[in-house]
């Protein structure tokens, strides 16, 4: 069984249904956090988990967070002078643009 994290995963105790997050998986552990109880974690194996009776709840789609390749640079927009004039506008890109309505209490 895979768990990836994202995924819920419940338990019923006595009274009411507990469900888990998935926080973090690592090779010899997992860490849940109570959905409850966001201040609540804790760390478990899956055979423990497995055999503590939890149950999964909701699967999401695995996306591989640590992809491999190169990256891209990205093309930086030219920016433009904070003092250019738009005519449009009628004021420089570091003026602050004209009150539409006149202050009522100056």
């Amino acid at each position: 069984m895979d768990i990836h994290s994202g995924e819920i995963y419940g338990k019923q105790t006595g009274s009411k249904f507990v469900m888990y997050n998935v926080l973090k998986v690592s090779k010899n552990s997992i860490t849940l956090q109570n959905i409850d109880n966001p201040l609540s974690l804790f760390e478990t194996t899956l055979a423990k988990l497995q055999a503590s009776g939890y149950v999964r709840i909701s699967q999401t789609p695995y996306v591989n967070i640590h992809a491999t390749g190169k990256k891209r640079k990205s093309i930086r927009n030219p920016t433009r002078c904070p003092h250019t004039l738009d005519f449009l506008e009628e004021r420089a890109d570091s003026e602050r643009p004209a009150p539409i309505m006149p202050d009522l209490f100056s």
